[in-house]
């Protein structure tokens, strides 16, 4: 094998992986892999499944130890992320060593871990910004740190005014296309100025291009002063991907920051359409022909209740149980206790609503809106990272379980809104291993309402690439359309306005076409598995140049409608930008006495409802 270099793929995380010492003939010694090490490397419910792989280990005999061993060993050192692809992984070991046909398992691709790819940078040797992009910017060199490491430092001085330095280089787009990679890189900066916005600051950055626009996953709210340390996010690299740039520096401020020692690692596979199709009844939870209707703001009124189902003959709503604001709000600062108090007056005020809704003929979705421990400066549910608000999240859905168990006009119960993981805990369950373990715990109380599941992050329509299905019945699977970001949202959190549809944003045309195409993965999802699909939001703002918005949500509507998928726009009667009781003035808050084109889009398919 050629020796690497640095800045190229390394094989298998860059060491050598030593090969298993295979038993003497006749079965001798072999090397002992114990359970503790298994569970310290693997994360809760996945420690288990080793451990099961562990007793076949050594229960087995002598002449099935060396390949469960070397099984083993993969298993461990890739971590896998799936449990149920896993699972399938240890039924079929277990039945290949004895000869034996091994079960199917639904939604198991593969009975091997993925391979883990490295690709390894640092800026040691004699030219060690050679491959990168921007370098000449003022700012940009190569130190060497307190241990003598040569480091990458870039710099904006305090004294000049907040803008961005940044460096970057092409990453092997066919290493990567198709992956869930792991980025690490260290870092440490100092007095470097809060920024405007999470996303800017200090970044460590992807850029995905492909026919879908770009992506830019990346470290959040990295700022301020701190030592080395490791920075670390997920980002999801579809297979379609054209190029793939890293990115490294400072944006929208001023300050030092050194790194060193950048790694990405495969730790999961997009998943692969399953070559035959499930048929027969789909499950959705309800027996209308179809849910229309929208998420409603958080002090709607009896009145206000009325007024959707009797007047505009909406057949639905997507409660939101919300604290505050979102992403952030109180929840971020709150104890579980405090949390329970806040929960539990918010089911008292769906408890007095309930008889409107039935007379309204209103079908409800529980949004678990603001999950226990609110969110991270990144946006990050804390749950993923502090057991007690994972704890706390599980026991909360058993209780509204319990209370709403035999609630008629209740449809389901949504898990958690737009979910955002980032790199889970030690010991802490992922999203999809969570949301098995709730649902799991909610059948054995209520086997009759739906449980629906947003793919992480953000609820995504993309996301349910990378999501498998859940093997628990009576689950629905939703994402929230606001794609275009920059269209849909122009003029919130500062976005730039003036951005109409159809048109051009960020380089590529969107029209119904593209809205179909970004739409796709959505579609052949609940194709590929027979399943029901729920768009638990939908918007655009309402200032949108000319008839943009209404234009847009025309056509999101005749696509979810051709595909058969329940929707809920967002939003009635709670932040007045996405109000179609409004104008397009977005200095005028109160609501126009002439009905919105919007207003009338919706209204004219909430005609053709039927109630329950």
């Amino acid at each position: 094998m050629a020796p690497h270099r640095r800045g190229e793929p390394s094989p298998r995380g860059g060491k050598p992986r030593p090969k298993a010492r295979l038993p003497a003939k006749g079965g001798g010694s072999h090397p002992r892999i114990s359970e503790a090490h298994v569970r310290t490397r693997l994360c809760t419910d996945r420690g288990l499944l080793a451990a099961s792989v562990v007793r076949i280990y050594r229960e087995g005999t002598a002449r099935l130890r060396a390949p469960v061993y070397s099984a083993l060993q993969e298993f461990v050192e890739v971590a896998p992320v799936n449990l149920l692809r896993y699972s399938a992984f240890a039924a079929t070991l277990w039945g290949a060593l004895l000869g034996l046909n091994a079960p199917e398992v639904s939604g198991a691709e593969t009975i091997a871990a993925p391979a883990q790819t490295n690709f390894q940078i640092d800026f040691a040797g004699p030219r060690p910004l050679e491959g990168w992009q921007g370098v000449q910017s003022p700012g940009v060199r190569v130190v060497q740190d307190e241990a003598n490491r040569a480091v990458l430092l870039i710099e904006r001085p305090a004294g000049e005014k907040a803008g961005s330095t940044m460096i970057w280089r092409n990453l092997p787009t066919d290493r990567f296309a198709g992956t869930r990679v792991k980025v690490v890189a260290r870092a440490k900066a100092q007095d470097v100025l809060e920024p405007p916005h999470p996303w800017n600051g200090v970044k460590c950055m992807l850029q995905i291009l492909g026919p879908q626009g770009s992506q830019w996953p990346q470290k959040n709210a990295v700022w301020g002063t701190f030592d080395w340390q490791e920075l670390a996010f997920i980002a999801e690299i579809p297979r379609d991907s054209t190029e793939i740039r890293l990115f490294l520096g400072l944006e929208a401020t001023t300050g030092r920051v050194w790194f060193d020692d950048i790694r990405l690692s495969v730790v999961d596979h997009q998943r692969r359409r399953p070559s035959e199709r499930p048929s027969g009844p789909v499950y959705k939870g309800h027996d209308l022909p179809r849910l229309r209707g929208t998420m409603i703001g958080p002090r709607v009124s009896a009145d206000d209740l009325r007024e959707l189902g009797l007047v505009w003959r909406a057949n639905h709503i997507r409660w939101q149980l919300i604290w505050g604001g979102f992403p952030h709000g109180p929840a971020d600062r709150a104890d579980p206790s405090t949390y329970r108090q806040w929960l539990a007056g918010e089911l008292d005020r769906l408890d007095q609503l309930l008889p409107v809704c039935r007379e309204a003929g209103l079908v409800i979705v529980l949004d678990l809106h603001t999950p226990p421990g609110g969110r991270n400066p990144a946006s990050e549910c804390r749950m993923f990272h502090d057991p007690q608000y994972q704890a706390t999240f599980l026991e909360v859905w058993e209780h509204m379980a319990r209370r709403y168990k035999d609630e008629p006009i209740i449809w389901g119960y949504d898990l958690v809104n737009e979910p955002v993981e980032g790199i889970p805990g030690e010991g802490l369950l992922d999203w999809r291993s969570l949301a098995i373990e709730t649902a799991r715990r909610i059948r054995r109380i209520d086997s009759r309402h739906a449980i629906i599941l947003e793919p992480a992050p953000w609820g995504n329509p993309a996301a349910l690439d990378w999501f498998e299905p859940v093997d628990i019945p009576g689950i629905v699977y939703s994402v929230h359309m606001y794609l275009p970001h920059p269209f849909t949202h122009q003029g919130v959190h500062g976005n730039p306005t003036g951005i109409a549809y159809p048109g051009k944003v960020h380089g590529s045309f969107y029209d119904k076409a593209k809205l179909r195409q970004l739409l796709q993965p959505v579609r052949d999802y609940q194709q590929d598995y027979n399943v029901h699909i729920y768009i638990g939001e939908f918007s655009a703002i309402r200032w949108a140049p000319g008839e943009s918005a209404y234009q847009y949500l025309k056509d999101c509507i005749e696509i979810f409608e051709e595909y058969g998928w329940d929707w809920a726009y967002h939003a009635f009667r709670e932040w007045h930008g996405w109000s179609v009781e409004h104008g397009p003035d977005p200095k005028e808050v109160s609501p126009v006495s002439t009905p919105t084109r919007r207003k009338l889009l919706l209204l004219e398919w909430f005609a053709k409802n039927q109630k329950p």
